[in-house]
């Protein structure tokens, strides 16, 4: 999980930028807060694929995004 957290104006800012786990060898993306997403970054740093799950999708939309569906 990467996060921000701070002040900002005497406020508490904190917020998850991207949550991703490492399960059954493979990394489910759950969140991707980054304006270009850590997908591409990802599959060009040598990930196939069919190793990436795009968890934040619902299971029945997986099997169209090109990447693994579990």
């Amino acid at each position: 999980m990467l996060i921000h957290e701070g002040w900002e104006n005497h406020l508490r800012v904190h917020g998850t930028v991207v949550h991703a786990e490492i399960r059954n060898d493979k990394i489910w993306i759950h969140y991707d807060g980054i304006e270009d997403g850590i997908t591409d970054e990802l599959v060009a740093a040598g990930w196939p694929k069919d190793c990436i799950v795009l968890a934040f999708h619902p299971p029945e939309v997986r099997e169209y995004t090109g990447y693994a569906i579990a």
